[in-house]
């Protein structure tokens, strides 16, 4: 006999990220490969972020502060929070998980949109929750509709502004209209992993929303903008209450100190912030352009990356895959005939784009 899982645990099937280049060129045999399949900087770290991990490395045979409390001293001036509002992750995708742990169990339930982040509905089946997926309305969260699905057993309720991966945002007004129906005693998770790219007016940032709804958490990440991702951090802002329920359940040292160390440093660093922002937006400018002249058919985006139709995305990735270019399919989103695609440089833009356009125009051949 051996021992035997938890039956809600067979129906899992475990995220897949965005495939390395190492393993790509190893399979392929390729060399000076481009990956714009997993929503990273192309610019990198912040220098001063690399310079403190450089220093902190001497460090590493001692454990790493528990709950970066320099880092959330830091944080909280920036904010202008208090930082017992703030609990940090092993990237916001441990979050996401504790977020749950902390306020669903088994027969809960947890809302989100159909087409929102693939962890959403892995972090439900793995506590026996209910996963209540609401189909989207054009590739945007139907806020109405999320509204209308949250009943007595809801819990925990997500939200992703940016989308990801549809790159697509909530306005203000829409907003205020939804959270007016969500009762006080659901958690209303407010995923923003993606915010510094958007530059749309209305785009709610809620951080001033905190203080009157108790029940609202934030998740940011330094993966995305800050170019941290290989380190795993990220941060929920909230009631103290609620952030300390969070807190409970994470693990004593789920931050190591390297990530401490250039979380600290790339928040002094807004000039490598801007400068990437720039970088985003003029690649968001380039795709529109391109995916337009192709007639190709895309989502409008507000983050670092966009979602474009392809018709047969794993084909078409696979292609790519061969010019030495990683794009992301979408499958496992229930989007096959889609293909996501990151925001690079203007070098890496062009490339893509090139190889994308001889790729499509061969398959219509």
């Amino acid at each position: 006999m051996k021992p035997l899982p938890h039956t809600h645990l067979s129906g899992i099937e475990p995220y897949k990220p965005g495939r390395p280049i190492e393993e790509v060129e190893r399979e392929l045999g390729l060399s000076g490969t481009i990956k714009l399949a997993s929503n990273e900087n192309p610019l990198g770290a912040s220098p001063a972020a690399i310079e403190a991990v450089r220093k902190a490395v001497e460090r590493i045979h001692f454990y790493p502060e528990s709950g970066a409390p320099e880092l959330a001293a830091k944080l909280a001036a920036k904010l202008g929070v208090d930082p017992a509002s703030l609990v940090f992750g092993n990237g916001s995708n441990e979050l996401i998980e504790l977020s749950a742990r902390a306020f669903a169990g088994a027969g809960d339930e947890i809302v989100f949109s159909a087409d929102g982040f693939a962890i959403y509905a892995l972090v439900a089946q793995s506590i026996d929750a209910r996963a209540v997926p609401v189909p989207p309305r054009d590739h945007h969260h139907d806020l109405p509709a999320i509204a209308a699905a949250i009943g007595p057993r809801t819990r925990v309720v997500f939200l992703a502004n940016p989308n990801n991966p549809t790159g697509t945002i909530f306005r203000r007004a829409e907003w205020e209209t939804f959270v007016r129906r969500v009762p006080d005693d659901v958690l209303l998770v407010v995923d923003q992993a993606y915010c510094e790219y958007v530059d749309d007016a209305d785009y709610p940032l809620l951080l001033d929303e905190l203080p009157r709804r108790p029940g609202m958490v934030l998740l940011r990440t330094f993966s995305k903008i800050y170019g941290l991702a290989g380190l795993r951090i990220g941060y929920a802002v909230g009631d103290r209450e609620v952030i300390d329920a969070i807190s409970r359940l994470r693990q004593p040292f789920n931050v190591n100190s390297l990530a401490q160390a250039a979380a600290l440093a790339a928040l002094d660093d807004d000039a490598h912030v801007e400068r990437s922002r720039r970088v985003a937006l003029a690649g968001r400018d380039t795709f529109a352009r391109a995916l337009a002249a192709l007639g190709v058919v895309y989502v409008p985006s507000h983050a670092n990356f966009v979602l474009v139709e392809v018709g047969d995305g794993a084909a078409v990735t696979e292609a790519l895959l061969r010019c030495g270019v990683i794009v992301r399919p979408m499958s496992g989103y229930g989007m096959p005939s889609k293909i996501r695609i990151t925001f690079g440089t203007d070098e890496q833009n062009r490339r893509c784009l090139d190889a994308l356009s001889a790729v499509l125009a061969e398959r219509k051949a």
